[in-house]
């Protein structure tokens, strides 16, 4: 159908301001900032990529701390002379742990504007919330909402400047349950498969909107070869009444010592409603540190 996550204080923000506008100033000539930018950047990237394998969800009953914990953040630049710039960006993530039910919940707020005029207006949530009923059968409600605000404006710029109105979209959620139930629970396999029914729900830029009944099927494989080398499989289907969409993410780890760590993965992204209904991405991460 449609080709379709830290709040700091008063000071702390302060400084972030202050620091962002003295970075911008150094080393633009020279390139040494840019660089040094884009390496983080890098890193991150690569970092994230290699914990999210390891995720606690795999491993029997997660232990997260009681009640209420999070981070949350904010990041801003603005510029003036040739160009006028804002650019606003928030973000934060918050747990509800009370035992055996576990939420999570993760905002992100994207702002942008040039010479006045907005180019992005987007807020992305997400929710999640597991009942572990014991270590192999547990209970899950997701909900997602991404929201465009540009998606109804008649002139735009960016990506959306030569799309029909018709076709952004402008408002897109889901919400879905179900049970899921652990196949394999050892210290170095573990397998989990949930499934479910939900709901998902489309309004587009010209105030069109559509509902439909979805099917949710997830599956969650990890195997460790031993303390230095791993896999996972991670598998999603959403069937709808207007396509059928299937993900999946096959990557292998490497943990050759405490310095060097790498990734090699295989992405699959079918949907029957493209023209061409299967993409593939090949992806290599490798961190190095001396």
């Amino acid at each position: 159908m449609k080709e379709n996550i830290r709040l700091t204080g008063l000071t702390a923000l302060a400084l972030l301001i202050g620091s962002t506008a003295v970075h911008a100033q150094v080393g633009t000539i020279t390139g040494t900032r840019q660089l040094e930018e884009r390496l983080e950047d890098i890193e991150e990237d690569i970092q994230e990529d290699l914990e999210e394998a390891e995720d606690p969800y795999r491993f029997g009953t997660p232990e997260f701390r009681p009640g209420f914990s999070g981070s949350a953040s904010i990041g801003y630049s603005g510029s003036d002379g040739n160009t006028d710039e804002q650019n606003l960006t928030i973000g934060a993530r918050l747990r509800h742990a009370q035992g055996p039910f576990v939420q999570n919940f993760g905002l992100v707020l994207d702002y942008a504007e040039t010479d006045g005029n907005s180019d992005q207006e987007d807020i992305f949530m997400v929710y999640e919330g597991n009942y572990y009923f014991n270590e192999q059968f547990y209970g899950f409600v997701l909900g997602r909402a991404e929201f465009n605000g540009l998606a109804d404006e008649l002139d735009v710029t960016g990506d959306l400047a030569d799309v029909p109105l018709a076709e952004r979209v402008k408002t897109d959620g889901f919400i879905g349950f179900g049970p899921g139930y652990r196949v394999v629970n050892r210290p170095d396999m573990t397998w989990r498969v949930q499934a479910g029914i939900g709901v998902s729900y489309l309004e587009f830029g010209d105030g069109r909107d559509e509902t439909e009944t979805g099917y949710i099927a997830s599956s969650r494989f990890y195997w460790r070869f031993n303390e230095n080398v791993f896999l996972t499989n991670d598998t999603d289907v959403l069937e709808s009444d207007e396509a059928l969409r299937v993900n999946n993410d096959f990557g292998v780890n490497f943990r050759m010592t405490d310095a060097f760590s790498t990734r090699v993965s295989y992405l699959t992204d079918y949907n029957e409603a493209r023209a061409i209904r299967t993409d593939n991405k090949l992806g290599v991460s490798l961190v190095y540190g001396f």
